[in-house]
């Protein structure tokens, strides 16, 4: 029996979909972030019940942070994005959260600055509270060893090809790491929106973009380049494409970004069939139906689509571009 709802929640699924490829589906994969640090947070002194923890969310952290205070007993405060819904808001209401939205902006970038700013203001006045600094902080890769853990014991040993949003780098970089640290053969495949700077598609601009997440228009310090393979970059159409795609393939009804991973995982396949691939579907797909899945009739023919391979940052363009990082990288230091 589950001491708490976010232990209940927090514990993935993993699902066959064919010899060779699984899907990790998470009711929202964050919950095991926000529990691994609050708990390293408290067993290490750094807070006590009763101290109140912040931090800025587009939405899905804010829901995982409230929990995980929820749970250790400690007060929560959000600085949200505007794209925090009437759902999740009402649930943080009556967990008791406290929560600030920033002024709607169509700038991704200027969204992640409000929200940063507005947090450096609060600190200010309340010095006692702790920012949780979830791009930024390594302590957010704590709570996905367990996950690391349950993949190497479900899915049949031999290479393995991790493919999932690259986000704040906690996710995909730190089930990538603890496998590979216990001896798994990994190649890590990220995925990203057009407009991120993580790895460097800044330049290329999505205005269709509602992916955010697994992006950045700031600069994250828990994003560990060198971990990663191979990076696809996707658009919404594309995304929506594989989204639809999976949700006719196998009722899985997931995220965008879970499109976009899907879609990648498909094409990766392609090229190498010698290892199992395993994608993350990091939240399911509730909030994107009026944004994306009423959309679906405009869904293309996803066995038809095909990325750009690219040896440059400056061959980026829609709809799809992919590129072998560590190469694309080494070019670029040269």
């Amino acid at each position: 029996m589950h001491a708490h709802v976010a232990e209940a929640i927090k514990r993935p699924d993993l699902i066959s979909l064919q010899p060779g490829l699984a899907c990790l589906r998470f009711e929202t994969m964050k919950v095991y972030s926000a529990l691994g640090a609050v708990r390293h947070l408290l067993e290490t002194g750094a807070v006590e019940r009763g101290d109140t923890l912040i931090d800025s969310s587009s939405g899905i952290y804010a829901q995982a942070l409230a929990l995980a205070c929820h749970r250790y007993g400690l007060n929560c405060h959000i600085v949200g994005s505007t794209t925090v819904d009437r759902t999740l808001k009402v649930q943080l209401e009556i967990l008791g959260v406290t929560l600030e939205q920033v002024r709607p902006s169509k700038n991704l970038r200027l969204d992640q600055e409000l929200r940063v700013r507005r947090i450096a203001e609060i600190l200010a006045e309340n010095p006692s509270y702790h920012w949780m600094r979830q791009y930024h902080d390594g302590i957010h890769y704590l709570g996905y060893r367990d996950v690391a853990e349950e993949i190497a014991r479900e899915v049949p040993g031999g290479p393995l090809a991790l493919v999932g949003g690259v986000g704040s780098g906690a996710s995909t970089g730190a089930i990538a790491t603890y496998l590979r640290e216990a001896g798994r053969d990994v190649s890590l495949v990220g995925v990203q929106p057009f407009g991120s700077v993580t790895f460097g598609s800044e330049h290329v601009s999505d205005p269709d973009m509602i992916i955010a997440g697994i992006g950045s228009a700031i600069a994250f310090g828990n994003v560990r380049h060198e971990l990663y393979d191979r990076i696809h970059w996707v658009n919404f159409d594309c995304a929506l494409s594989g989204a639809v795609r999976l949700l006719r393939d196998s009722g899985i009804f997931a995220g965008l970004s879970t499109g976009a991973a899907y879609l990648a995982t498909h094409w990766e396949r392609r090229g190498d069939d010698s290892r199992t691939h395993v994608f993350i579907a990091a939240d399911t797909g509730h909030r994107y139906v009026e944004s994306a899945y009423a959309e679906h009739a405009r869904a293309q023919d996803f066995d038809a689509l095909e990325p750009h391979d690219i040896t440059s940052l400056d061959e980026l363009r829609h709809p799809w571009s992919a590129t072998s990082w560590p190469g694309l990288a080494a070019s670029r230091a040269a």
